[in-house]
């Protein structure tokens, strides 16, 4: 396949373009149709949102909140009436605006929405639409409307989902800062124009046919709205490390004096099988978060995978027809006459990688015990992570929403960002209200009328919706108040939805990870035909994790560099995030773990010596593992430009996971335990290995190990082991075999 898109070139080329701008023309044609379902099966907010449902039927719309604050006086006052009331008119007669809840209504039927010291008020605008589909221009002529009432001694703030859309930076900002560092990145690894362009043409083929076609299984199925930003981010972030792959394998082919077309089939025979193998177990580990049986999930499932599905697919056709029209292009200028001058390179690995490569084959125990300490400082932290929900309370503190959320909670109390909602199927009795308002942690409760045989008790707490004390409340409400009244409540809300979405996450966790690790070890079981291997791959694996979610705590939870990187207020981790945390992190784990002990199993395969086994594979990959890596962080951290806290979060949590893994793991803590455990490490039990089906990553294994079955002697070892001739420090002497 790879001659034939290296000959077609311009037939695959043409596919690709083709491709990418029809799927782009019906993404554009139809748009996006996110829906953010937060479903949540046999909890009890999922029993109180479907009375709320039955009682109450949402609006189709969005309604999002004008606030203002007087320094002196009252917001009832003339002055300042005169200037809101006319503003809130104006918005009212905005095409594409359905209502305005002003609290000004005559009949004084709007007194709840001004503060009891009368200095704080808001209104209700309410749109037909959801935010997403709301025209951008309507919501900006809203927020300069209502800000152009303000005056000195009079603030005017706008929250809700769709004030939030003009606070976002323009679209596709993180990824454009993500690929342009990554491409300096690129280039200096490269130091070849043409040679950087390559990762970043397939990475942008990949994601975005896989964007596009994200964006058309909207309209089919439930995608929330974080998909396509997850499905962006792992799609750039594994596009370009994939084809890095290939296109150094390529160059380092021609190098040793292969005619390009030849070095390119080797190249996909090669590097492209593993990438083939590492993009499998990407949609492995992201499938595995279908055990959670969260509905939520399954789109962002749907959408990382198939991003993935499609890079990899761009990286084994687009690349090697890129690669063809290149040709000898793909080495720089002083490559090129190094090549016509001094001939083929050497194939021994040499420099810092194989430096390195010797040290920690001199020093693994001293390495791997600093490399164990400095990742379980990191890990502290996630012993006090919290799960919950973040909203607009931490955004950026200059910006609109997060000035009227604050101005909310000054004038109406910290819980009225976060009302509760008690559900009674029937008639709520008296007793059930009278209990609820005198319980600790309840600011107010106000029971609304019934309709169609349900009621509902609106109950706003006197903590914020992030406090710890408002979990409490809710246990609380229906561990004691409700049982203790006799009525068939229950508490919804979006507080309670995201702690039951909290709780369910961890209760389910133990499967998710008990399903992602055994599917990760059977595959490394069947690639390495080794116990050892697999085990050490789950246990760094764990490591990292446990480790990037400390340094995730430490950011996010307790505030440490928000102020650095520009986000807003500390908070509680999503609860979401820790499912697809864990599933990119695998999965890109499992990435580089078979890049480089598939090298090592090449050469174990060839000489059965563990110490240099260990030692060339380290040397020929980690310089190619550490660039990839140095790319990824580069594209998850630019994902902090997102505008999205959870798009920030993961990003960071991402970049961090990468660094560690790529830098001390694999670089330090995974060679060195190999080399620790010697023969070890590719023990197989007999009666297993006949048992287990063949499945080989690099091909050449097959060659080996058939040639050492033919070169030994009936029923014993091989008589010849083919090696490099070695000095005592590791190194190979050139020239001897």
């Amino acid at each position: 396949m790879a001659r034939w898109c290296y000959r077609h070139r311009l037939v695959v080329l043409l596919l690709w373009v083709g491709a990418l701008f029809g799927l782009g023309a019906a993404g554009s044609a139809s748009g996006a149709d996110y829906a953010n379902v937060f479903t949540l099966p046999d909890t009890d907010s999922k029993r109180a949102g479907d009375l709320m449902e039955k009682a109450f039927p949402r609006s189709a719309g969005d309604t999002d909140t004008v606030v203002w604050k007087t320094d002196t006086g009252s917001v009832r006052d003339e002055s300042v009436r005169s200037r809101i009331e006319p503003a809130l008119q104006e918005i009212a007669g905005m095409k594409g605006v359905g209502q305005v809840t002003s609290p000004y209504a005559a009949g004084g039927g709007g007194a709840g929405q001004i503060s009891q010291d009368g200095r704080i008020a808001y209104a209700q605008v309410s749109f037909p639409e959801q935010s997403n589909a709301i025209p951008k221009e309507l919501i900006e002529d809203v927020v300069d409307t209502a800000r152009g009432a303000e005056r000195a001694g009079l603030q005017v703030e706008l929250g809700g989902q769709a004030i939030a859309r003009v606070q976002e930076p323009p679209q596709g900002l993180a990824e454009l800062v993500g690929i342009l560092a990554a491409a300096v990145v690129l280039f200096l690894a490269f130091g070849s124009l043409f040679a950087m362009l390559l990762p970043i043409v397939v990475a942008i083929a990949g994601v975005g046919t896989g964007m596009m076609s994200t964006t058309l299984l909207s309209h089919v199925t439930d995608v929330p709205e974080i998909a396509s930003l997850l499905g962006s981010l792992i799609g750039l972030g594994v596009g370009i490390d994939y084809a890095l792959f290939i296109v150094t394998r390529h160059r380092r082919g021609i190098l040793r004096g292969v005619r390009p077309e030849d070095a390119a089939a080797t190249a996909l025979n090669t590097s492209g099988r593993a990438v083939l193998f590492a993009g499998s177990t990407v949609c492995i580990a992201l499938a595995g978060m279908l055990v959670m049986n969260l509905r939520f999930l399954n789109g962002v499932v749907i959408a990382a995978s198939l991003t993935v599905v499609l890079s990899v697919l761009a990286a084994v056709t687009l690349l090697p027809a890129l690669l063809g029209l290149l040709g000898m292009r793909v080495l720089s200028r002083r490559q090129r006459r190094r090549l016509a001058t001094a001939g083929p390179q050497p194939e021994e690995a040499s420099g810092l990688a194989a430096r390195w490569s010797s040290y920690v084959q001199r020093r693994p125990r001293s390495l791997a015990t600093l490399a164990v300490v400095a990742m379980a400082v990191l890990a502290i932290p996630v012993l006090s992570i919290r799960l919950g929900a973040t909203d607009q309370g931490n955004h950026q503190e200059p910006t609109t929403t997060r000035q009227a959320y604050d101005l909310l909670a000054e004038g109406f109390g910290p819980g009225f960002n976060g009302p509760l909602q008690v559900v009674v199927d029937g008639t709520a009795p008296q007793k059930l209200l009278t209990t609820i308002e005198r319980t600790e942690g309840v600011a107010r409760a106000v029971a609304l009328p019934p309709a169609n045989g349900v009621s509902m008790i609106q109950v706003v707490p006197s903590t914020s919706p992030q406090s710890e004390e408002t979990d409490r409340l809710i246990d609380r409400l229906r561990d004691e108040v409700i049982p203790q009244s006799g009525a068939k409540a229950h508490v919804g809300g979006v507080t309670a939805v995201f702690k039951d979405f909290a709780a369910v996450t961890a209760d389910r966790m133990p499967y998710f990870l008990a399903a992602i690790i055994t599917l990760g070890f059977l595959l490394l079981l069947l690639a390495f035909r080794s116990l050892v291997v697999p085990l050490t791959a789950a246990l760094m694996n764990l490591v990292a994790a446990a480790a990037s979610f400390g340094v995730l705590v430490a950011v996010f939870q307790w505030g440490w560099g928000l102020e650095l990187i520009g986000i807003g207020k500390e908070g509680p981790i999503s609860a979401f995030l820790p499912v697809i945390m864990l599933s990119l992190l695998f999965g890109l784990s499992m990435d580089y773990q078979v890049f480089l002990v598939s090298r090592m199993h090449e050469e174990w395969v060839r000489s059965k010596d563990n110490a240099r086994a260990v030692r060339v594979g380290l040397a020929e990959t980690s310089r190619v593992i550490n660039s990839a890596a140095l790319i990824m962080i580069c594209v998850f951290s630019a994902f902090v430009l997102s505008g999205e806290l959870e798009g920030a979060m993961s990003g960071v949590g991402l970049a961090a996971a990468v660094a560690l893994d790529a830098f001390i793991l694999r670089t330090a803590l995974v060679p060195a335990a190999m080399h620790l455990l010697g023969r070890a490490n590719w023990w197989l039990p007999a009666g297993l290995d006949k048992r287990l089906p063949h499945l080989t990553v690099e091909p050449g294994e097959e060659r080996e190990e058939k040639a050492v079955a033919e070169a030994a002697p009936a029923g014993g070892p091989p008589s010849v082991i083919n090696g490099f001739v070695r000095t005592e420090e590791g190194e190979p002497v050139r020239g001897a075999r």
